[in-house]
C-alpha cells in the first residue's frame, strides 16, 4: 500500500470525539472465544494509539442512554486522527459499536489573549510601574512566562484522568441585533475577558479544553470540560451562562457526561 503524505496543522492537534452504542444484540450471537478476541483486539489497538508520538486517547462510560461508550483522540496528523477512529470504530468486530455522534476540532490560540505590549502598558497605567524598573521588568517576565505555558496548553494539552468529562458543542450567534460577529474586536475581547475570569476560579477544579471546529463540524468550537465531581461541572456552566458573551451570544449543542475508567472496568460496565 502507498504510504499517504502526513495532513499536520499549521499548529495544535487534531480532536475527535466519537460516540457509540453497543448493539447487543449483535454481540449476543458472537461465540465466546470470539467476545475474548473482539476484546484483546480493541485492547491491542488503544495501546498502539497511545504509543503513537504526541497522540492521547482517553475512553469513558456515557452516563446516559444518548450514547454507551466515547473517545476523545488526539493527534497531529489527520491521516493517523481518520486511520485510528475508523478502527476504533470496528474495535470490538463489526456491527458492534454504532456510531451516534461525533465532532472534529482543532486545538487552537485564543486571539483574545492579552498581549505583552498592552500587559506592559498596564503595568505603567494601573500599577504604576515605569517601564525598564526592576519591577517591570520582573513582573513583564513572570508574564511572558505565564503566557507560554497557557499557549503550550491550549495547544498541546496533557489531558487528564479525572473521571467526571463533559462534552458540548457551541457556536456564537448571528442573529439581527444579536450577532457576535457584527461587534468590534475590542468589544468582543472585553465581554471574551470576563467571562475567562469566570472560568479562572475554577482552576484545579475544572480543566477546560477548548477546540475550534469553524469548517471542521456543523458549529464553531467543541467545549471539552473534566472534573472529580458533577458538581463541579454543574457549577461552571452555570455561572458562566450569566456572562454576556454566554447569555446574549452563546448557542449550546448537545450535552454528553461521560466517567473515565480503565478498558476492563469499561467492559464491565457496558455488560460485554
Amino acid at each position: 500500500m502507498r504510504e499517504l503524505p502526513e495532513i499536520p496543522p499549521y499548529e495544535g492537534r487534531h480532536v475527535i470525539h466519537l460516540f457509540f452504542r453497543v448493539e447487543h444484540e449483535m454481540w449476543s450471537l458472537l461465540a465466546p472465544a470470539e467476545k475474548i478476541a473482539a476484546m484483546s483486539d480493541l485492547a491491542a489497538l488503544v495501546a498502539e494509539i497511545r504509543a503513537t508520538p504526541d497522540t492521547q486517547l482517553l475512553m469513558f462510560s456515557v452516563v446516559t442512554p444518548k450514547a454507551d461508550v466515547g473517545f476523545i483522540l488526539l493527534t497531529p496528523d489527520l491521516q493517523n486522527a481518520d486511520e485510528f477512529a475508523k478502527r476504533l470504530a470496528l474495535g470490538l468486530s463489526t456491527g458492534i459499536l454504532a456510531p451516534v455522534f461525533s465532532w472534529l476540532s482543532m486545538t487552537e490560540s485564543s486571539e483574545y489573549m492579552t498581549s505583552e505590549d498592552e500587559y506592559a502598558h498596564s503595568l505603567e497605567a494601573d500599577e504604576g510601574l515605569a517601564t525598564g524598573t526592576p519591577e517591570h521588568t520582573e513582573k513583564l517576565a513572570a508574564f511572558r512566562s505565564r503566557m507560554e505555558k497557557y499557549l503550550r496548553d491550549r495547544l498541546h494539552p496533557n489531558l487528564p484522568d479525572w473521571p467526571v468529562v463533559c462534552f458540548y458543542s457551541m457556536s456564537k450567534c448571528r442573529s439581527p441585533g444579536q450577532n457576535w460577529y457584527a461587534l468590534d474586536f475590542a468589544t468582543r475581547k472585553k465581554l471574551m475577558g470576563e467571562h475567562a475570569r469566570v472560568g479562572r476560579t475554577y482552576s484545579g477544579r475544572v480543566l477546560q479544553l477548548i477546540t475550534g471546529s469553524t469548517g471542521l463540524d456543523d458549529g464553531e468550537w467543541g467545549v471539552t470540560l473534566f472534573a472529580r465531581s458533577t458538581s463541579e461541572i454543574k457549577a461552571i456552566i452555570y455561572e458562566m451562562r450569566f456572562d454576556e458573551v454566554s447569555a446574549v451570544y452563546a448557542e449550546f449543542g448537545e450535552f454528553f457526561i461521560g466517567i473515565q475508567m480503565p478498558l476492563d472496568a469499561l467492559y464491565a460496565r457496558l455488560r460485554l
